[in-house]
């Protein structure tokens, strides 16, 4: 199995940043899945190298990779050691790099082209990156099936009274603790601009009434974070969406970061189970 790990990218706005590729290196075409993490995320978080040598094992090919701006930098990917570029994120820019890498998988520059199947190109992503995985899957021809893990159904995080939203504009940036890292994690005031200058882009709601691929939305039934109504608001926007929901499951699918065990966490393992299924229809 090939598994090339902090392959350097150049992302949106003139940002590096890093990718992987895991994929049986045995000359037959595979399809693609391009994983994209979630908000306070990054490719290596929790158990996802496990997740990549899943579908691997499975004779996929599997790339996952960091937002150019999640705070990560190409020599320190895991965390967020420049905190300014996770400030200058925004919506558009994720959208962006992963169009991106859409791109060089589909011109073989991320895995030989007698490797993969671009007809076959497969979205993936978890929370927020399931929010930008089913935009992206709307509106690129080029993907063909995608599947969203605890993702967000609605890019309007900021349902703040006006007087904190003008507070934000006049002092620039919000700052937050990320419990885990104990980092104070700055949100510059442009991440709101963008979403306003953007909103009929970046309304799921309104744009997934125009489905016309298969996409499955997995959901647990306990998530702490991404409440389990969003993924039924989800489907009751579109019928044809495919819900499947794990009984109990938190936001993490049973992760955490480090994870230091050999195997997928159990409700993690049934995503993946539901998503082969689904991939492989």
């Amino acid at each position: 199995m090939i598994q090339s790990k902090n392959n350097i990218y150049q992302g949106s706005r003139e940002r590096k940043s890093v990718y992987d590729v895991f994929y049986e290196d045995n000359g037959i075409k595979k399809p693609v899945i391009i994983f994209s993490h979630g908000f306070k995320g990054f490719k290596d978080h929790g158990c996802f190298d496990l997740m990549a040598k899943y579908w691997a094992e499975k004779n996929f090919a599997f790339i996952k990779f960091n937002f150019s701006y999640n705070g990560g930098t190409v020599e320190e990917p895991i965390d967020f050691p420049d905190l300014n570029a996770f400030g200058e994120n925004n919506y558009t820019t994720e959208l962006d790099d992963l169009d991106i890498i859409i791109s060089k998988t589909n011109n073989g520059e991320l895995i030989p082209l007698d490797e993969i199947d671009t007809d076959e190109i497969y979205l993936m992503g978890h929370s927020r990156g399931g929010g930008i995985t089913i935009l992206k899957g709307l509106e690129d021809n080029r993907v063909k099936k995608f599947v969203s893990l605890g993702a967000i159904c609605d890019m309007n995080r900021f349902k703040y009274p006006q007087p904190a939203l003008d507070h934000w504009k006049n002092e620039g940036v919000h700052y937050f603790e990320n419990t885990r890292t104990k980092q104070m994690m700055p949100l510059f005031y442009q991440f709101y601009q963008n979403y306003i200058d953007n909103e009929e882009r970046l309304s799921i709601e309104k744009n997934i009434k125009n489905l016309d691929k298969p996409y499955l939305c997995i959901h647990g039934s306990t998530d702490e974070t991404v409440p389990m109504n969003e993924a039924l608001l989800i489907k009751s926007w579109n019928e044809n969406v495919e819900l499947y929901l794990i009984e109990n499951a938190n936001h993490a699918f049973g992760s955490a970061h480090p994870w230091n065990q050999d195997e997928m966490p159990e409700d993690f393992q049934v995503a993946m189970d539901n998503a082969l299924a689904f991939f492989r229809k």
